[in-house]
């Protein structure tokens, strides 16, 4: 089964749950790929020694690799670094992650600056574009475990809105325009 996206209500109930409109307003595959937000379905159960990861990797030169467990039994300040994934942030690199197990939300901003909501399960591989806003956050479950895939040496800074006179922001608008 594919990705699920929808556009976000504005309730500021619990960061955890669905927080789809009435009624629902899905968002495409195609409609991620002109935010530049790509998406693939994998098999989780054989990530160590899959080809089609394996290929994913050489094509985009995602040379390294780790993997993150997020539940609240495992990750010391559980509580402070789930609010702080939910800040609206951007990086300077790509982000990619790939779902081994559990679930979890990534939330980007559309072309609009609405919240699209993307529902992620085990298998699924995403990629979001430097310079795009986004969040994350767990769904009910309370639990994911993805692995992080960087072009060379990892960065881990993130940069809160606002951000927008930053290069990587305003190439990143630019880019839209031809979408």
């Amino acid at each position: 089964m594919a990705i699920e996206a929808w556009y976000m209500d504005c309730s500021d109930e619990d960061q955890r749950k669905p927080h789809r409109l009435n009624p629902n307003q899905p968002v495409s595959l195609d409609e991620l790929k002109k935010l530049g937000v790509f998406c693939w379905k994998l098999n989780a159960d054989i990530y160590e020694a899959d080809p089609a990861l394996e290929k994913i990797r050489k094509d985009h030169g995602y040379s390294y690799m780790d993997i993150i467990t997020i539940q609240r039994d495992s990750l010391p300040n559980y509580e402070q670094k789930l609010k702080m994934f939910y800040e609206e942030h951007l990086h300077l690199d790509d982000e990619i992650r790939y779902i081994l197990d559990g679930q979890a939300y990534f939330n980007v901003r559309d072309k609009e600056d609405r919240w699209i909501r993307i529902a992620m399960k085990k298998g699924d591989l995403i990629t979001l574009p430097a310079g795009i806003y986004h969040r994350f956050t767990l769904d009910e479950t309370d639990y994911t475990k993805a692995m992080r895939l960087f072009v060379g040496e990892p960065v881990w800074k993130a940069y809160n809105r606002p951000a927008d006179d930053f290069d990587i922001r305003q190439k990143y608008l630019a880019s839209l325009q031809g979408s």
